[in-house]
Formats: structure tokens, C-alpha cells, sequence
């Protein structure tokens, strides 16, 4: 396979210094204190780079998209994202920690308005969620930016992959392979695909790993030729982020870190790849191995395939849309889909739908099918 590293700023990351991220998503809950000490503990714990999600709600889904279950009982999702909203001030002062300790800042915009207020804060690296990845809207924006963009591959084909880098072409990327279960079952990481990606793509590529396991995917990944490891942090899985279930605790956490490092070591020796994945399946047994690297094709893993068309973005109604009104930017949103609505058409489509007439009523929140779309207006300010 060929070597590609990953350069943020003057800083090449690549198989002998991956760029480790430690994943802490919404995990503070809003809580300055609790976002500054998940940020000491995962430094601490060995991270390279510390990562959070700027959410606006309204940026994300709809508030029909259902419920979420959670210790304390269901909670609907929207109420979720809306209380987990915290503004660019916080985010730029949980910037200014990561950075005052020598870590790199990553974080997670769900639209344009996040997008540019991450930018406005000055952040040297994007990072697009799977979920995001067919938001064509959203990767117009960034790919003004020309920032160092990392994209995760979690529900995606082929195609999807192909469309988000040609947008963004004129950004340095990486890709990460990822399996968008919680948690991910490892025999689903089919991580001989990493290869194929890179050389398909001409990127760097890594993983985002949602299993259990602190060491296989992400040590074998790196064995597979990754470059970046991302993985869910926690202070513990009984706390009560979203992620928090399947993230790592500190002590797993540099279980994992000092995995790769050996790894790694092993890896740039004379046996190279296959010296490496020798040692780990010495470790966790040939057949786990092999389950875990798969052959190598791209494709929906089992896990994931019924989410595809509902966590990844499509066009919703914003609100309810009579037959004959004028379908605009006032009634329609780019949001994910999730378990409740129909999934509506991909975001790439709505410049087609905007200034035509509704042929038929569409119920608030549910997605936008080429049945909807009637004559264009005249007139219609498009």
C-alpha cells in the first residue's frame, strides 16, 4: 500500500505517528468543568487530539425525528441536541485548552452556521461526520475554506465517498473507514478495505472505530496502514453522554495509545504490515484477526445497512407544505432522517426542488420525494 500522511498544520501525521483522536462529541452535557476535565484526561491518557460537536438542533434533525433511549427513560432526540447547544464561546474556550496542552483541537459542524463559526474561531482541521457526508451544502461550505478535512465513511458507498472528496477536492483530506453501529461488532470493520480506499481515493486514510475493544480495531488498523484512530472518550461509561456506552474510559484509552505505539514500531520494522498483524493475532487469536481485517470489499456493513437513507442527510419539510405552495428555502432543511420520518431526496437535489409547486401535500418533517415536485413557479425567485 502506498505511505500518505495527513499534514495539519506543520505537522505530518502518518502509520509511525498516527494522529490519535480521543472523541468527547457532546460528552461534557454543556458543562465547562466536565468538557475541561474529559480534555485533561484524554491528554492525559495519551491523545493527540481532543474532538467535540458544535450542535444546533435545528441544524441536525426535526423535531418529530423521534425518541432516544437513556437511563432516565425516553427523551426526544431534538430536546437532546437542544440542550446540548453551547454557542461559539464555549467551543472557543475548550479550543484555547486543548491547544494550551500541546493537543490539536478537532470538532464536529452539523451546517453551515456551525461550519462558519468553527472557521471564525480559527481552527486549523475540519471534521465531517458520517452522517454528513452526502450533505452537498455543507461540503460547498467547507470546500470554501481550504482547510485540512478529515471525512468519516460510516453508511456510505462507494459513491457517496467519491461525490464528498470531489467536492472538496481542493482540500487536503483523509478518510476514515467506520461502521456507524453503537456498538460496531468488529467482525464488520473488514479493515483490508483501508488499503483499497487509499489507493482508489489517493488519500490518507484511518478509522473511527465504534467497538468495545480498546486495542483490536484501532491497533489493527494501524497494522492495516491507518494513520488516524478516532475513539469515543469518556471519564466513565456510566456516565450519561450519548456516546458514552461504547467510549473509552481513561485506562482503556492508554490501553489503546500504547497499542498503536507497538504496533507502529512493528509495523515500520523489516516485517512490516504483515509482522504486525502476526503479533496481534498471536495476541487475540488468527480467526479474530481475520474476522476483524475481512476481504476487503467496500460495502454496507451488516450492522449498518438499515441506516442507510435515515442517518445520512436527505430533504425534509421544515414545516407542513400545502399542495400548490412554493417549495423554498423557508419550508425545506437538509436533516438526518433517523427512525421515525421518511427519508426524503438527497440533499445533491435541492436546487432542483426549490421554486417549484408542491404536487401534493407534504406532512411536516417528513422527507421530500420526487412525487412532490411539481411545475416550476413563475416567478419564483430562483
Amino acid at each position: 500500500m502506498k505511505e500518505y500522511g495527513f499534514r495539519i498544520g506543520d505537522v505530518r501525521y502518518d502509520g509511525g505517528r498516527p494522529l490519535i483522536i480521543a472523541e468527547i462529541g457532546t460528552g461534557h452535557g454543556g458543562d465547562e468543568d466536565k468538557a475541561a476535565e474529559l480534555i485533561d484526561a484524554a491528554i492525559g491518557a495519551g491523545a493527540v487530539s481532543v474532538k467535540f460537536q458544535h450542535v444546533y438542533a435545528d441544524e441536525i434533525i426535526h423535531p418529530a425525528t423521534g425518541y432516544v433511549p437513556l437511563p432516565g427513560g425516553p427523551v426526544a432526540l431534538y430536546d437532546r441536541f437542544r440542550a446540548l447547544e453551547t454557542g461559539p464561546k464555549f467551543m472557543s474556550r475548550l479550543k484555547e485548552r486543548v491547544e494550551s496542552l500541546g493537543a490539536v483541537f478537532l470538532c464536529t459542524p452539523f451546517g453551515p452556521k456551525s461550519a462558519r463559526e468553527l472557521r471564525d474561531m480559527g481552527v486549523g482541521v475540519m471534521k465531517i461526520a458520517s452522517p454528513e457526508l452526502n450533505y452537498a451544502q455543507l461540503l460547498d461550505e467547507l470546500a470554501t475554506y481550504g482547510l485540512p478535512t478529515i471525512l468519516s465513511s460510516g453508511v456510505s458507498k462507494l459513491a457517496d465517498i467519491e461525490g464528498a472528496i470531489e467536492r472538496l477536492s481542493g482540500s487536503p483530506l483523509a478518510l476514515l473507514h467506520c461502521v456507524t453501529a453503537y456498538p460496531a461488532p468488529e467482525e464488520d470493520y473488514n479493515l483490508r478495505v483501508l488499503g483499497a480506499l487509499s489507493t482508489l481515493f489517493g488519500v490518507p486514510v484511518g478509522v473511527s472505530d465504534h467497538s468495545l475493544d480498546p486495542v483490536l480495531v484501532p491497533a489493527l488498523a494501524v497494522a492495516s496502514g491507518a494513520c488516524i484512530v478516532e475513539k469515543h472518550f469518556c471519564l466513565s461509561r456510566d456516565d450519561l453522554g450519548l456516546d458514552d456506552p461504547i467510549a473509552l474510559p481513561p485506562g482503556d484509552f492508554r490501553r489503546m495509545v500504547d497499542a498503536i505505539g507497538r504496533i507502529s514500531a512493528i509495523a515500520a520494522g523489516p516485517g512490516g504490515s504483515e509482522a504486525a498483524i502476526s503479533e496481534l493475532a498471536a495476541e487475540f487469536g488468527v480467526e479474530r484477526v481475520e474476522a476483524t481485517l475481512g476481504n476487503g470489499r467496500k460495502r454496507l456493513a451488516p450492522s449498518e445497512r438499515a441506516n442507510y437513507s435515515r442517518t445520512n442527510r436527505s430533504i425534509h419539510a421544515s414545516r407542513p407544505i400545502a399542495m400548490g405552495a412554493t417549495l423554498g428555502y423557508d419550508n425545506l432543511a437538509v436533516l438526518r432522517t433517523e427512525k421515525v420520518l421518511r427519508p426524503g431526496l438527497d440533499p445533491r437535489y435541492l436546487p432542483l426542488a426549490i421554486g417549484r409547486a408542491a404536487a401534493r401535500d407534504v406532512p411536516d418533517g417528513e422527507g421530500l420525494e420526487w412525487a412532490d415536485l411539481g411545475d416550476r413557479v413563475p416567478d419564483s425567485g430562483r
